[in-house]
């Protein structure tokens, strides 16, 4: 069993965050300084990246490790009875999607930010495909190259032909690059995931951003909000809200967070 490796910081009630890409939480600090002032915010770095593992081998993830992991968090800092709140952007919203299945008993409102499990859209084996091949032409032609294919694969649109091509990294090179570690071990397994089709036992709420409107993860955080019976908003920015507008992204979170609804009403802030 892998240690355990997550930042605390705030008070109030508690908020777990699950970063995206390869789960480097430091580019959320800004915005989690934010929420620390509502919230015990208790920062889950799923891979170890910002304590010390940066560097050291990594093999391709799970959800499911990633959402027990996450679990283990929660035993670790939740007093006997309590339950937490639940935020997970980008790759990082899909075990919040898991553990939400798994471990209801420890939660008490689940926001996934733009899941890229797609599976579960009319098209989604064809956007599935996609994003295989992302993968694929990272392998290929390195980093650069492939963000450029994943950013036509989100805005829904044919790959330029003037798109960059480059080298494949050497392996000590993809070791020390976050975003090269999440497209050779993490894009792949975590858009293959289909979340389960039931109602949530605790509010789940499906976000996405503002600046996202007619691209993929806007369209598939609105099927994935009336398939998995859960409700809908729109957060400040793009896909990287989280680092484009912290602080706006941080107040739309807590507002979300802490609306209070009764049974069969709709939220409203």
């Amino acid at each position: 069993m892998t240690d355990l490796h997550y930042d605390t910081r705030g008070s109030g009630p508690f908020l777990l965050v699950i970063p995206g890409g390869a789960g480097d939480p430091t580019a959320l600090d800004p915005m989690a300084d934010v929420l620390a002032e509502h919230f015990t915010v208790v920062t889950y770095d799923p891979l170890g990246l910002a304590h010390g593992h940066l560097g050291l081998p990594v093999a391709d993830q799970r959800v499911e490790d990633w959402s027990e992991g996450a679990r283990r968090v929660l035993d670790a800092v939740l007093p006997e009875g309590e339950s937490a709140y639940v935020f997970g952007t980008s790759a990082g919203s899909v075990p919040a999607l898991d553990l939400l299945t798994r471990h209801p008993e420890r939660l008490r409102h689940v926001i996934a930010h733009e899941p890229p499990c797609v599976g579960l859209l009319p098209d989604g084996a064809r956007q599935q495909a996609a994003f295989r091949e992302v993968c694929d032409v990272y392998r290929a032609e390195g980093p650069a190259a492939a963000a450029a294919r994943m950013t036509a694969v989100l805005e829904e649109r044919v790959p330029e032909d003037s798109a960059p091509v480059g080298q494949p990294l050497s392996r000590e090179e993809e070791l020390t690059n976050p975003m090269a570690l999440m497209l050779a071990h993490v894009l792949r397994p975590f858009t293959s995931y289909m979340p389960k089709a039931e109602p949530p036992h605790v509010r789940l709420t499906l976000a996405a951003g503002t600046d996202s409107r007619g691209q993929l993860l806007y369209r598939n955080a609105q099927i994935l909000a009336d398939t998995l019976h859960g409700d809908f908003v729109e957060l400040p920015g793009g896909h990287i809200g989280t680092v484009q507008h912290p602080a706006a992204f941080a107040e739309g979170l807590v507002k979300t967070l802490l609306t209070v609804t009764a049974p069969g009403v709709s939220p409203t802030p």
